[in-house]
C-alpha cells in the first residue's frame, strides 16, 4: 500500500512516517510534502497513492485547496485539532482525521480502518462537506469557562486578547482589562476558542483582534505588538512564522 504525507511541520512529519510504519510494515511512504504548492506540483506529475494523511492547515493555505485542484479517488485521512464530535459525521462517508497530538494507537485505528473498507469513496464530495463546516466553525465564536472567586462564568471568545500560562496556571486577559483564571490547558482552549486564536508559543495563546503588527526580531523571529496593555513581549519562533503569518492574513 502506497502512502503520502503532506504535514508542513518536519517533526510532526517524521513522528507520522514512524506511526504509519508501526501500524502497518507493508506502507510504502512515497513521498513527504510539505505545503500546497509542492503537493499541488508532485500530485501533477507522479502517480497518486492508495492514501492521504494530511495536516488541515499549512503553511501557504489549506490542504483543501490541494484536492480541490488534483481531483484524486485516493482517500484523505485528515489531521487536525477540531473536536472529534463535531466531525463524526464525516465518518461515515469515508474520511477519516485524527486529532493531534496522535498517538500511535490513533494511527493504527485509522490504517485498520482504511483497510477495512470495501467501496469506493467520493474524497472530493467529502472535502467540500468538511471544508464548509471548517469555514463555519471559524466564523463562529467559541468560548471558555472562567473563574472568578466563587463564580464560574462562561467567558465568550470575542471577550478575549490572550490566554497566558504563569507557574502552571492558565490565566485569561480579556479586552476590558478583567482577569481571569481557567482550568483548561492552552491546548484545550486553543480547540474551544477556534481559528482566530493562535498558538503564538509555549506560553501564548493569542486572539487575531489584539494584534496591531508584527516586527522582525532577532534571531528570525517575529514580535507581536498589541493593542492591549500586556508587560511581556510574544515572540513567534522563526519554524512557526510561516504557518503564522498564513494564518494572520486569512483572520
Amino acid at each position: 500500500m502506497n502512502v503520502i504525507i503532506i504535514e508542513d511541520e518536519q517533526y510532526a512529519a517524521e513522528d507520522l512516517q514512524k506511526n504509519i510504519n508501526l501500524a502497518s510494515p507493508d506502507i510504502k511512504i512515497l513521498a513527504i510534502l510539505n505545503s500546497v504548492k509542492e503537493a499541488t506540483t508532485y500530485l501533477k506529475n507522479n502517480p497518486h497513492p492508495d492514501l492521504f494523511f494530511s495536516d488541515i492547515q499549512l503553511g501557504d493555505g489549506l490542504s483543501f485547496d490541494i484536492f480541490k485542484s488534483i481531483k484524486t479517488s485516493a482517500p484523505v485521512i485528515f489531521i487536525t485539532a477540531f473536536d472529534e464530535y463535531a466531525l463524526s459525521a464525516f465518518n461515515s462517508n469515508g474520511v477519516d482525521y485524527i486529532l493531534k497530538p496522535f498517538t500511535a494507537k490513533t494511527i493504527t485505528d485509522a490504517v485498520n480502518k482504511f483497510k477495512t473498507l470495501t467501496t469506493p469513496i467520493k474524497s472530493e464530495n467529502n472535502i467540500d462537506k468538511l471544508l464548509s463546516y471548517l469555514q463555519t466553525k471559524e466564523k463562529r465564536s467559541g468560548s471558555i469557562l472562567v473563574y472568578h472567586r466563587d463564580k464560574i462564568i462562561p467567558l465568550n471568545a470575542d471577550a478575549v486578547a490572550l490566554l497566558y500560562a504563569e507557574n502552571e496556571v492558565v490565566k485569561v486577559l480579556c479586552f476590558d482589562g478583567k482577569q481571569f483564571v481557567t482550568n483548561n490547558t492552552l491546548e484545550e482552549s486553543e480547540k474551544a476558542l477556534g481559528l482566530v486564536f493562535f498558538r503564538a508559543n509555549r506560553q501564548h495563546l493569542i486572539n487575531r483582534k489584539s494584534i496591531v503588527d508584527v516586527s522582525q526580531h532577532f534571531g528570525r523571529k517575529l514580535l507581536l505588538n498589541l493593542s492591549i496593555n500586556y508587560p511581556e513581549k510574544i515572540l513567534v519562533s522563526k519554524e512557526r512564522s510561516t504557518t503564522f503569518l498564513s494564518w494572520l492574513s486569512n483572520n
